[in-house]
């Protein structure tokens, strides 16, 4: 499912700007294939729906990466091999698997600070809560981009210190593949030697199981998906009637990513005044929200090392095919 992104709370896809909603949507809508971005499927209501996703049988990932973080909380903080290290959650959620983490590490082992950056204030308090609760730790929340949040965090680190950048959920998934990258070199340049980068990913499985977990048999992910048509009504005086539309996944197995897609029932005119827009769309013409792309094992490695990271350690969860993989800055 997607990250967030963002630069303040003006910013903020839970939350944002009038003008910048109705600009992106007026943008996107005419492209085509048309889309819309995925950030904005998490108002309140699609960001509940999601949480609930994360609970149904057929979407294995979040259990599968709480076992591994469970598991291996020990190995991956010896290896670490400092007396203090800075943990730093880039897109912390609701701060169950950092609690998780913290809470399977060895309490004779190295001293931590805790840092989670997201643009989403609501989100960030909500971590910060659950993290707190779990380990009576201090927690620092810093409202920014993944990006501007690390470079925000470089003069407050302890240069004694080693740094721990988690980067969970399969959140990778969400960026396409310069995108992806991108991202992992901006990591890259904000750690020193020594420093390292934990990555959650989820990888390639058999296309129904991939199917199921994004068009779940009781609808909930339908439900998130059209979420964002009800979003449009609220929010930019849109008369879209969530009806019209079913909720597609598609396996596109050439590029490795599930996409996920609303599709027009018949011919449908969509009229979106503080947006400016006003486009008929044909009957089986879809609006492209997500994409979730998904990985082998030797993939994640390659990117790692063309980012300047060597990697470590990788676990995989065999029975819901997820990878935690922990790299090194060389």
């Amino acid at each position: 499912m997607p990250t967030r992104s963002g630069v303040d709370v003006a910013a903020d896809p839970v939350r944002p700007t009038p003008d910048g909603f109705a600009a992106d949507v007026r943008y996107f809508l005419t492209q085509q294939p048309r889309q819309l971005p995925s950030r904005y499927l998490y108002d309140d209501l699609g960001s509940a729906l999601f949480e609930a996703i994360t609970l149904l049988p057929w979407y294995g990932l979040s259990r599968a990466e709480l076992r591994l973080l469970r598991a291996h909380a020990r190995t991956i903080f010896d290896a670490l091999g400092r007396a203090h290290v800075t943990l730093i959650e880039l897109g912390p959620g609701n701060g169950t698997k950092l609690a998780a983490f913290l809470a399977a590490r060895d309490p004779a082992g190295p001293d931590v600070s805790i840092h989670l950056v997201d643009v989403s204030t609501h989100a960030l308090t909500r971590a910060a809560q659950t993290v707190q609760q779990a380990r009576s730790t201090d927690v620092r929340t810093h409202a920014a981009t993944y990006e501007d949040g690390l470079v925000e965090l470089a003069p407050e680190i302890d240069e004694s210190g080693g740094v721990l950048v988690l980067f969970l959920g399969s959140n990778i998934g969400n960026f396409d593949p310069p995108g992806c990258r991108a991202f992992l070199r901006t990591v890259r340049a904000a750690l020193r030697p020594g420093d390292a980068l934990l990555l959650g990913a989820d990888l390639v499985k058999p296309a129904r199981r991939l199917l199921l977990a994004y068009d779940d048999p009781p609808g909930v992910t339908a439900a998130f998906n059209r979420n964002l048509l009800v979003r449009l009504n609220r929010e930019l005086g849109a008369d879209i009637d969530p009806r019209a539309f079913d909720h597609r996944a598609v396996w596109n197995a050439d590029d490795s990513r599930v996409e996920m897609h609303l599709v027009s029932t018949g011919q449908y005119r969509i009229v979106i005044p503080r947006a400016d827009v006003d486009i008929v769309l044909a009957a089986g013409e879809t609006i492209w929200t997500e994409s979730s792309y998904k990985y082998e094992p030797h993939t994640l490695d390659r990117l790692l090392r063309e980012a300047g990271f060597e990697p470590a350690r990788m676990w995989i969860d065999e029975a819901d095919r997820f990878a935690l993989a922990l790299a090194s800055v060389r």
